[in-house]
Parts: C-alpha cells; sequence; structure tokens
C-alpha cells in the first residue's frame, strides 16, 4: 500500500488541525504509504488571515512548514502538502496563492504548485457566493515531479474541471496526478466522482483525491468522498465524511497494460500547442 489520502474535518485553529494531520500521517505511514497527499486548507480552515499566514510562513516564523518537513522526516513518507498560504518565492511579502508542496522524505522542498484555477463560483449552499481571488493569486505553471512511486503531476481541488490541465501533465510523463480538494456539499454531490473518475480514465493516471469531509467554521460543508482511483477508473478506495487515511497500491505493471493496450496519448489528434483556434460565426 504505497499510495495515501487523507481526509480531514479542518477547523480555524492551525495547531489543532496540525496535530490531527500527523495522526492521519502516522496511520499512513504504518500502512506502507511512501506518498501521501494532505487535503485542500489542511492546516488553516475558514481563516481570514490567509497573507498574515503566508507571510509568517514565507519569513520562517510560522509553524506550518516545520512542521511538515518533521513529519516527512520522523515517518520518512513523500507528502503532497495540500494547499497552503504562500507568498512568491521572489516576492516574500506579496499576495499569496494557494499553493501545494510536495515534500520528500528528507523533508526537503522537491516542487511547488500555485493553483491555477480560481474557484469564483456561487453555489446553492449556506455560504453561496465564493471568492477565491479576494485572498490568492492566480498560479502561472504546470508542475511534475518524480517520486519513489512515478512521477507525480499536482493539481487542486478546481482545477479538476478543467481536463486541458490534466492532459497536458498526461503529457509531461504524469503517472499519478494529486488533487487535493475542499468540493461544496453541493458541488461534491453533483460532480465529484463523475470528474474525478473521468480524469483518471482520460489520463490513464491515478488519481489521489485528499477531500475535506464535514462542517467548517462559517457553516461551510464540505464533500468528502475522498478516493484513490486507478488508470481504468476503478475506486480502489473511498471514504465519505470525517477523518480518515485511506491507502492503496499503485501496479506500475497494469498501469502500463492499460496504456499499452488501449494507446490514447498515440491517438490524440489535438494538443495544446497546436489546437486550431475556434472559428467565430456571427
Amino acid at each position: 500500500m504505497n499510495l495515501a489520502v487523507i481526509q480531514m474535518v479542518s477547523q480555524d485553529d492551525v495547531q489543532s488541525n496540525l496535530r490531527l494531520a500527523r495522526r492521519m500521517l502516522e496511520r499512513a505511514a504504518q500502512g506502507g504509504a511512501r506518498l501521501v497527499v494532505l487535503p485542500e486548507n489542511f492546516a488553516a480552515m475558514g481563516r481570514r488571515d490567509l497573507t498574515a499566514i503566508g507571510h509568517a510562513e514565507a519569513a520562517g516564523e510560522g509553524p506550518i512548514l516545520p512542521w511538515l518537513k518533521q513529519a516527512a522526516r520522523d515517518l520518512s513518507l513523500w507528502i503532497v502538502a495540500g494547499t497552503l498560504p504562500l507568498p512568491p518565492d521572489d516576492e516574500p511579502q506579496g499576495r499569496p496563492h494557494a499553493c501545494s508542496l510536495l515534500i520528500d522524505e528528507q523533508g526537503e522542498r522537491v516542487a511547488r504548485y500555485d493553483k491555477l484555477h480560481l474557484f469564483d463560483v456561487d453555489v446553492t449552499d449556506n455560504r453561496g457566493r465564493y471568492r477565491e481571488s479576494d485572498d490568492f493569486v492566480h498560479g502561472q505553471r504546470l508542475v511534475v515531479a518524480d517520486t519513489p512511486v512515478g512521477r507525480l503531476g499536482l493539481t487542486v481541488c478546481y482545477d479538476l474541471r478543467f481536463p486541458e490541465l490534466f492532459g497536458a501533465l498526461r503529457e509531461a510523463g504524469a503517472e499519478l496526478i494529486s488533487v487535493p480538494a475542499a468540493f461544496t456539499a453541493v458541488t461534491g454531490a453533483a460532480h465529484w466522482q463523475v470528474l474525478t473518475r473521468a480524469r483518471a480514465i482520460e489520463t490513464q493516471c491515478y488519481i489521489l483525491a485528499a477531500g475535506q469531509g464535514g462542517e467548517h467554521p462559517g457553516q461551510r460543508l464540505t464533500f468528502g468522498h475522498s478516493a484513490i482511483i486507478d488508470p481504468w477508473g476503478t475506486v480502489l478506495v473511498e471514504q465519505d465524511q470525517g477523518e480518515g487515511a485511506l491507502l492503496a497500491a499503485r501496479d506500475a505493471a497494469e498501469q502500463a497494460a492499460i496504456r499499452q493496450r488501449m494507446p490514447v496519448q498515440q491517438h490524440r489528434r489535438f494538443f495544446l500547442s497546436d489546437v486550431p483556434r475556434p472559428i467565430v460565426v456571427e
């Protein structure tokens, strides 16, 4: 069981969230995981001081990054750190990105992905209006990185609705794709499993979908249903609500066989670099 996703019900108390995340990481490590994905907003859910949190972390004065590196070393885990607010590396006092870090088992940062698609959406739930761009800056780069269990593409939550991103990660050699998320209860019930399975089938990648699953500050409800999905679209493991550590194994030989039997990447007729511009008929 070399893959794991963590489901949480994070609140606005950073230290409490980190204690819960540590317990879940320990459970994953005990199950044999090498690569673990934490959910979106795992450390700070519902906070309004995200810029201040990000500036403190960038200055080496926050609790999250030291905790993360220590956990990776203590447990010999590669960790996808869901998301945390971080300013650009070259502008430590700038506005934060919703940033997903990949940390290796030595506690070193291997990769940083800044969420490309921000959730500026109206939803028919208790909150109604979501505007991530009020707090975060859009990311600009696609990111893939090699890990002990395969080449990993990084995404976050709302990115799941944009198949061209996932196709580009597959073109870049991704074999697994992480999707830390905090899907709303309403949008999750409608679309979560359809989208996660579709992205797995389209890319023939393992999808590591680590969600928030419960009630958070401000009466925000998240859908949960964290899952690991194989390249055939089979849901290997899933949890509906509440905290948990879900484990599964990557079968590299079976993944290669799926790609050989159905070589969709070779059959592709259009790529992001050469898709014709649409003709606008007025």
